[in-house]
């Protein structure tokens, strides 16, 4: 019987992860983000920043899946050492979004965190605020996981050689200019805040629709409203097409935008998400 209980609790500790368990039992440790910290969907750090491989997000190289933000909250499932750097597999509150290989940090750009130690809580700037950021970013280079348009100052320390993620994606350039409030992910922006009715109207009507601030969003891409004249968006532009963070004329936008998709109010599932895009209203009614 002894010998047979042994067993059942070697199987036990098995089939639970080792990266939830400590030597107590307690809860998995966690970490706080000192500065920005690019966060990973692989361990390889070095080979990431090396300098050797260009993070192209056009011919599939896409290792970053956001840049967390000071102050950003990680619980630790595990640890390793990869090419000579130590590296936390974590998950955040500030990034929900699954990744099949999970989500890798650099050691070196966290601490411990208190027993007191509480989640990141966004402050939501003024809309001029907002506006003044979204304007500074114009110009910059389009980044996969960027969300930082001036470069993360730690990977210039730890990783010379290596791409300092100096520019945004698309949702990373609202993400920068709201502190990190809104969603990371057009996944959940074709959700976030409520819906503009724009099924059935013409691209002159939806642009006097819009508003600054407002977004016209689909599963891949976000554009958000400037002002009472301009749209700001941040371009992948494979194939030799326009990059970066550029500002378009409203209506010539959502005339561009119409020539490939229709207006919906809601977010299709299924194909039909090819074929069209919605306008979110999120921030507060009169401004802040």
């Amino acid at each position: 019987m002894k010998t047979l209980l042994l067993a059942v609790i070697a199987l036990a500790l098995i089939i639970i992860p080792l990266s939830n368990r400590t030597a107590s039992g307690a809860s998995p440790k966690k970490v706080v983000v000192v500065s920005y910290a690019p966060v990973l969907n692989t361990p390889d750090f070095a080979g990431s920043f090396s300098g050797k491989v260009q993070l192209d997000p056009c011919r599939g190289v896409r290792p970053i899946e956001f840049v967390a933000l000071p102050g950003t909250l990680f619980s630790v499932e595990g640890e390793q050492e990869q090419n000579g750097v130590k590296v936390l597999r974590v998950t955040s509150s500030d990034y929900p979004y699954p990744s099949k290989t999970g989500l890798f940090v650099d050691a070196r750009f966290v601490e411990a965190a208190g027993p007191a130690a509480q989640e990141r809580r966004p402050h939501l700037p003024e809309q001029v605020e907002i506006q003044k950021r979204l304007l500074a970013a114009l110009g910059k280079p389009y980044v996969w996981g960027g969300n930082v348009k001036d470069g993360v100052p730690l990977l210039r320390r730890y990783y010379p050689q290596g791409d300092p993620l100096s520019g945004v994606d698309c949702s990373g350039l609202l993400y920068q200019a709201t502190d990190g409030f809104t969603p990371r992910n057009t996944s959940t922006l074709i959700g976030y805040g409520e819906a503009v009715a724009v099924a059935g109207l013409s691209a002159e009507a939806i642009a006097a629709k819009l508003r600054p601030l407002d977004l016209l969003v689909w599963n891949g891409h976000v554009m958000v409203v400037l002002d009472e004249n301009s749209i700001i968006e941040s371009r992948m532009g494979c194939g030799g097409k326009p990059s970066g963070v550029m500002i378009t004329p409203r209506l010539e936008l959502v005339r561009q935008i119409m020539k490939t998709r229709k207006p919906a109010d809601s977010f299709p599932k299924g194909s039909a998400g090819a074929r069209s895009f919605v306008v979110r209203r999120w921030f507060p009614a009169g401004g802040r």
